[in-house]
């Protein structure tokens, strides 16, 4: 038998529409699969810049982000940005995989694995404890590193501010332990603990000379990698450098945490105690580390922070040369970039900018 014209054209119709709907079906499915789904990862994104040179508000009035005394300031002008990201999902408010792929179209965002945040074991609130504790000490190494460039004398002491339960510190270091040596070579700065838990590498042994309630101990660590996607050795303790400055500086920033900062808070410091205004009435941004050496490091969400400095209205930023890499090709249009790697090359790079001097001589990132 020969189905007439008509009723073949209905039946590849019928099997056209059957095949979409399926398709739909399909999609919609998959579309509600990944919008419940829990992914391994976190999205970082531009959060709010922050004028180390400027004020803030505490309790309902406005207060300088960096209050001195104990010593003579000087005007400032222009602006001098710290940036921060904000982060979507934790481990116990995991984001969909919808979320994921629309960070991923976005260059704006990044994506990140779980685990290079929120350590295996480790919950939010523990997180927002040890960012804490960052703040602060980058904070204090800020001040540190800022009297340092001025060639102003003080003291300090390393102690430990936090132990992360399941490491290998938990149950041998306590809070409030004061780190005099590792492996015999007295410490004065967390760098300096720090350079040596890396020497040691992974399943290394390091061996801490300890004063806790008075009394001397030494205590043996073997070292265990940051988590299964980042094999830094560490021992599970916040080290804090405890620092007897001569003057009062206090840092008035809220709901800010980790240690990204320090460079810009050094770089405001360093302003507000010399004379003439060292920005010029240029707004620059930057971010980095900083430790009491003036040492600028490597920090994450580098490229989310110079989309946060250019929506800032920013022109400049100092990048940490340990970022090059993130930097390149990834710069938004409008923001010139240099690459600095101690605060004494950010401050001569900020002064050049302020005096209105070349800036050709100054290394960029590539």
């Amino acid at each position: 038998m020969t189905l007439d014209p008509v009723a073949r054209t209905d039946e590849r119709g019928s099997r056209r529409t059957l095949i979409g709907q399926g398709l739909v079906f399909v999609s919609v499915l998959a579309a509600l699969v990944l919008g419940i789904s829990p992914a391994p990862y976190v999205v970082e994104r531009p959060g709010p810049a922050y004028d180390t040179l400027g004020t803030t508000e505490v309790d309902d009035a406005e207060v300088p982000v960096i209050d001195v005394e104990g010593a003579k300031t000087y005007p400032t002008d222009g602006r001098l940005d710290l940036l921060t990201v904000y982060l979507d999902g934790s481990r116990e408010n995991p984001i969909d995989w919808l979320e994921v792929i629309a960070a991923w179209l976005d260059p704006r965002r990044a994506v990140v694995p779980i685990d290079a945040v929120f350590p295996n074991g480790q919950t939010e609130e523990e997180a927002d404890e040890e960012s804490a504790a960052q703040m602060q000490s980058s904070q204090e190494a800020a001040i540190a590193a800022a009297l340092d460039e001025l060639d102003v004398d003080y003291e300090t002491s390393v102690t430990v501010a936090a132990v992360t339960e399941g490491d290998p510190a938990d149950g041998v270091l306590e809070e409030g332990d004061e780190i005099l040596t590792v492996d015999g070579v007295p410490i004065a700065s967390d760098a300096e603990l720090r350079a040596h838990i890396a020497d040691a590498g992974v399943g290394g042994s390091v061996v801490l000379g300890i004063r806790r309630d008075g009394a001397e101990r030494e205590v043996t660590l073997t070292t265990a990698a940051r988590s299964a996607s980042d094999p830094t050795p560490i021992i599970g303790v916040v080290p804090s450098v405890d620092y007897d400055f001569p003057i009062d500086v206090t840092i008035h920033l809220q709901n800010v945490g980790g240690p990204s900062a320090g460079m810009m808070f050094a770089l405001g410091i360093y302003d507000t105690l010399t004379p003439g205004a060292l920005a010029g009435g240029e707004h620059i941004a930057g971010t980095g580390t900083v430790d009491g050496e003036g040492v600028v490091g490597p920090i994450g969400g580098i490229r989310q922070k110079m989309f946060g400095a250019r929506d800032a209205g920013a022109t400049w930023f100092l990048a940490p040369v340990d970022n090059c890499s993130e930097v390149v090709g990834h710069v938004p249009d409008g923001l010139r970039v240099f690459a600095v790697s101690t605060l004494d090359e950010a401050v001569d790079v900020v002064e050049a900018i302020g005096e209105g001097r070349s800036t050709d001589d100054f290394p960029g990132c590539g």
